[in-house]
């Protein structure tokens, strides 16, 4: 597997992330996404919502408030049990979660041989707390959102009353959460500040199981479309369940944790509607009966996904580096360029043809007229870029153009006006 070393270092490098705040010293467990990196973000989540919202006739998109009334967290269980029970070391004081045990053992290592003293375990409260108010002594105490979830249950009823939907049906979502992680780590991978892309889906208690599965199912088949290397995307069951889960499976991508799948039961709705005093229980047209529904949650990270997707596709072929990306969530599909910058008649035409692709809204299309021709095509494969487009000399007399492929480096001439067609039909 590639060193985490490299993709910190080609993210820095090429603009995909950038470490928080860095010129204040930056802020532990928290990354900006560079000009690249926004661009492959925002075209994995809007695959994930094409996939989920767009072709599908019964789920339904979402987004709901980060700051929420914290009576919802009471009721989530989260302010009770949203805890990891916490560790200190009483040598230098370092904080570790007790069952961290790898991370231990490396720990007492650091203190040559003498191993550490710990402390008895803390429970550690991972919401991050805020205030609301103008006035210092009666600002309200709140919490950022520790998850995306609870914004969906608590527009349950909204959601039914203003739609058409029917159970079974779901509720999409993409949005920010924020956690007090003890040891955020491993780049991007357990961050304090990250993103959520979630499906609520709302059943008939007696078809849960059908469903759990079929989502398993479909949110498998979605992460095989994205990746190169599907062996190495597997599913994990949890035998020890969290407090609102009947059944857990995690999408893992090399033994790591990529998406969550839980049957959650009737554990949110119920608490809410005892919390709030709102009936949220279900009428059944049909029968006439009415029922708490059971919810099956996928939960994937955006961000752990777009690590995962960056590990996935780095490859190395000689001196050359490049990222073998689906073309679907490439930051930019196509990059223009002239194969010189001092011929006006050249740039000219390049300049052209990148304004009518650009025009294209699927089709991402980057100018590129830096360096010589050799160091364009490697700087475009750092970014992963598919096709670049070349305007040479002989575009001047045929009207035709050369387009390399970024996985195999060939080269094939296509006319100008066949461009559009042409990666039209590379992007099906």
């Amino acid at each position: 597997m590639v060193p985490l070393e490299k993709i910190v270092a080609l993210c820095k490098r090429r603009g995909f992330i950038y470490p928080g705040s860095e010129i204040y010293g930056g802020l532990g467990g928290t990354w900006d996404y560079g000009p690249f990196g926004v661009e492959l973000k925002n075209n994995i989540k809007r695959e994930f919502w094409k996939s989920i919202v767009y072709k599908r006739d019964d789920v339904v998109g979402l987004d709901a408030a980060i700051m929420m009334n914290p009576q919802v967290w009471v009721a989530s269980g989260h302010v009770a049990a949203f805890t990891d029970p916490l560790i200190e070391c009483k040598i230098c004081h370092t904080r570790l979660r007790a069952d961290q045990r790898e991370e231990i053992e490396d720990h007492e290592k650091t203190h040559k041989g003498k191993k550490g003293q710990w402390t008895e375990p803390k429970k550690f409260n991972l919401l991050v707390e805020a205030k609301l108010g103008v006035i210092e002594d009666s600002k309200q105490k709140i919490y950022l959102r520790g998850e995306i979830t609870q914004g969906v249950h608590v527009n349950f009823k909204n959601v039914l009353d203003s739609t058409r939907m029917q159970i079974p049906f779901g509720i999409a979502q993409i949005g920010k959460a924020f956690r007090n992680e003890i040891t955020p780590g491993n780049f991007t991978f357990r961050s304090r500040e990250f993103e959520q892309m979630e499906l609520q889906f709302y059943v008939n208690p007696k078809e849960a199981d059908k469903w759990f599965e079929y989502w398993k199912g479909e949110r498998m088949k979605w992460y095989q479309s994205l990746f190169n290397d599907q062996t190495k995307l597997s599913f994990h069951q949890h035998e020890k369940l969290v407090h609102y889960a009947k059944k857990a499976f995690d999408i893992n991508y090399d033994g790591r944790e990529m998406e969550g799948i839980h049957l959650r039961a009737d554990w949110d709705l119920s608490r809410h509607s005892k919390y709030s005093g709102q009936d949220l229980s279900y009428l059944d047209s049909e029968t006439g009966g009415k029922y708490i529904p059971w919810i099956v949650e996928t939960s994937g990270g955006v961000d752990r996904t777009f690590l995962f997707l960056l590990m996935d596709a780095y490859k190395e072929d000689g001196d050359r580096v490049f990222l073998k990306l689906n073309p679907k969530i490439a930051p930019h599909k196509v990059a223009v360029f002239p194969l010189v910058k001092n011929k006006p008649d050249l740039v000219e035409l390049a300049h052209q043809i990148y304004k009518n692709l650009k025009l294209e809204t699927n089709l991402t299309t980057i100018w590129d007229d830096r360096g010589n021709i050799g160091k364009r095509y490697f700087s475009q494969d750092e970014i992963g870029t598919p096709w670049c487009v070349t305007v040479d000399f002989q575009s001047l007399e045929d009207s035709s153009v050369t387009i390399r492929d970024r996985d195999t480096t060939k080269q094939e001439r296509v006319k100008i006006e066949d461009l559009l067609s042409y990666f039209n039909l590379k992007l099906k």
